[in-house]
């Protein structure tokens, strides 16, 4: 692990969540304090740590059809949103 500020709440966070990934192997007690980092101090470096951990602890632990299945209904949710809200939009327009 590379030198981190542990005198920051995000830095001893994350030096806690990473002991727990690490040393004690708490995969979920880890995750979870990873996805608490990445929410409670976005733009630190120890949330893009962080990002970097939760992506390790997937790949290690979720079978890769699952992760891709996953992926495939984000990205079909994700397009319909964006076709209703380009419904709407055109709905709310005023016709010329």
């Amino acid at each position: 692990m590379k030198n981190r500020d542990k005198d920051t709440a995000e830095g001893k966070d994350y030096a806690k969540a990473h002991d727990m990934h690490y040393k004690t192997r708490d995969l979920p007690g880890a995750f979870k304090l990873y996805r608490g980092i990445i929410t409670d101090y976005p733009k630190t470096e120890e949330a893009k740590y962080s990002l970097s951990q939760v992506q390790n602890i997937v790949n290690a632990e979720v079978p890769k059809q699952e992760v891709l299945d996953a992926l495939v209904a984000l990205t079909l949710d994700h397009f319909d949103q964006d076709a209703s809200n380009a419904k709407s939009a055109s709905e709310a327009s005023p016709a010329s």
